[in-house]
């Protein structure tokens, strides 16, 4: 795969910014603000790590585009930010503040009055305080980030190359991860075995055009358990324990890379060792759901009608004390984005859009029982992007 190919080009940074313009533009307002680091790769195609110290991407009406950083991103910044200039203050919180100096900026841009923005300020984050923007300039910030938002769902062909080269390499370390797996081994040793071995693969098979772009997300392949291991596979979100493989277990997986940006997920239940009846039975209605989702997303469907397929089947097999969340939610730039495989969600599913779909079971008694699939609407259908067997053989490991 070419470079061109493996990253978002510059001139795509500049439509989804001449469409943020055109935005500005039908809703009469001076320009925009925006703090949020993944609104800021998306238009400035800026990858960095968010401190106390503010950055933002700013707009006129013009379609003047600036970043404002501090001092010491200011190199980095000029090098690799896709917009008309870079302003710098020296520090946070120093003297002026930052948001004091970024008036000064916003004023000689001619941003002033009703503005749009994803907040009035820099957020609160890592011990961060200072003052509101409408607090020391003339201006009222009006929310720009359901736009946004609904921009960024829709994904480009270059995304969807991001994408799907994130599943392959996700795949390779989920295979890992399934290889080096054995009773009475370690989470920790395992997943950072398969980790690093399919992260030096993707090194050495796309070299130089690899930008993970991920900010503290990491910077290569991953696949482990995050404590989803035996009973503790009942708890999606469980933390990483350092856990030990028991026969009998039940393992819930996680795997995925950061490919200029962009992440996938793929997760899969395995056993160690045969699979009981009844963990079997989790199993194989696990993989209905699934199918469930699977097959009632089309496009021009709302997300609300996925979900209610999916509920169905719960109630129709009695397995509603059983159900924890909702079907999946988009994934991109983000690790989870809207919209949502949820009853509350009716967005309509258009082509483009890249969503797990995850529906599981969860039984403290015999554990958690869920697979998520990458999956993006098309014209005609779905694509399923990644890739890794599903049924209970192939995921059984031997003890």
């Amino acid at each position: 795969m070419s470079n061109t190919q493996l990253r978002i080009s510059d001139a795509e940074h500049k439509q989804r910014c001449d469409r943020l313009l055109e935005y500005l533009q039908s809703e009469n307002l001076a320009g925009v603000t925006l703090f949020d680091r993944d609104y800021i790769l998306y238009y400035a195609g800026f990858a960095f790590i968010p401190t106390e110290r503010p950055i933002g991407f700013i707009m006129s009406r013009s379609g003047e585009r600036a970043l404002f950083v501090p001092r010491l991103e200011l190199e980095h910044a000029q090098a690799n930010a896709l917009t008309d200039r870079v302003a710098h203050y020296q520090e946070y919180p120093d003297r002026p503040h930052p948001m004091h100096v970024l008036a000064d900026l916003l004023q000689e841009m001619g941003i002033s009055g009703e503005i749009g923005g994803d907040g009035d300020g820099y957020p609160w984050i890592l011990g961060y305080r200072g003052p509101l923007l409408s607090e020391i300039m003339d201006v009222h910030v009006h929310s720009a980030r359901a736009f946004i938002e609904d921009q960024m769902a829709v994904k480009s062909e270059a995304e969807l190359n991001c994408l799907r080269e994130s599943c392959k390499w996700g795949n390779l370390a989920h295979m890992l991860l399934q290889e080096y797996t054995a009773v009475g081994a370690s989470e920790t040793e395992v997943s950072q075995r398969a980790s690093n071995e399919a992260t030096l693969a993707m090194y050495k098979a796309i070299g130089p055009i690899y930008r993970a772009q991920a900010g503290m997300m990491g910077s290569g392949a991953s696949a482990g358990y995050r404590g989803q291991i035996g009973r503790n596979s009942a708890i999606p979100h469980a933390l990483a324990n350092n856990l030990r493989f028991q026969a009998g277990d039940v393992l819930v997986t996680g795997a995925g890379a950061p490919v200029w940006g962009y992440h996938s997920e793929l997760e899969r239940t395995t056993f160690m060792g045969k699979p009981s009846d009844k963990q079997r039975w989790f199993f194989d209605h696990m993989v209905g759901l699934q199918d469930t989702a699977l097959n009632a997303m089309e496009p021009g469907k709302p997300c609300s009608e996925v979900d209610r397929a999916v509920r169905a089947y719960f109630e129709k097999h009695d397995l509603m004390p059983f159900w924890k969340h909702h079907s999946g939610h988009t994934i991109g730039l983000r690790y989870h984005e809207g919209p949502y495989l949820d009853l509350g969600d009716d967005t309509i599913l258009q082509p483009g859009m890249v969503f797990t779909v995850e529906p599981g079971l969860y039984s403290p008694e015999f554990g958690g029982f869920r697979h998520s699939d990458t999956a993006a609407i098309t014209e005609d259908g779905l694509e399923i992007m990644t890739f890794y067997p599903r049924d209970a053989e192939s995921l059984t490991i031997p003890v």
